[in-house]
């Protein structure tokens, strides 16, 4: 896990790899509370008989879904030191150029 000591050393080593999370598993369950909480209910997502038939065989993770982990796989990347607390300020230019089943 990388260490920084401070804001400043993280911003500094904006568009470095920071490392690798562990893989996680996302079971259906999962996709069904995240459609159930975001109202985001397409069939893509939480219906595993027809998505079956559909263009990757089987249902996907809603790309925000995908995004929304980033805090728990971020813990086990890095950690900042010296900070009371750590704010998420925002998000440029996200794409989610592959289905996550």
């Amino acid at each position: 896990m990388r260490v920084f000591t401070g804001a400043d050393e993280l911003q500094a080593a904006a568009g470095e790899q920071l490392g690798a999370s562990d893989w996680m598993t996302i079971e259906q369950q999962r996709v069904n509370a995240f459609a159930d909480a975001t109202e985001d209910h397409q069939w893509i997502h939480i219906d595993p008989q027809r998505a079956a038939t559909g263009p990757f065989g089987t249902t996907i993770a809603h790309g925000f879904l995908t995004l929304s982990l980033l805090p728990h796989l971020i813990d086990q990347t890095y950690r900042v030191e010296g900070t009371t607390m750590v704010i998420n300020y925002g998000l440029n230019k996200v794409r989610f150029p592959a289905p996550v089943p």
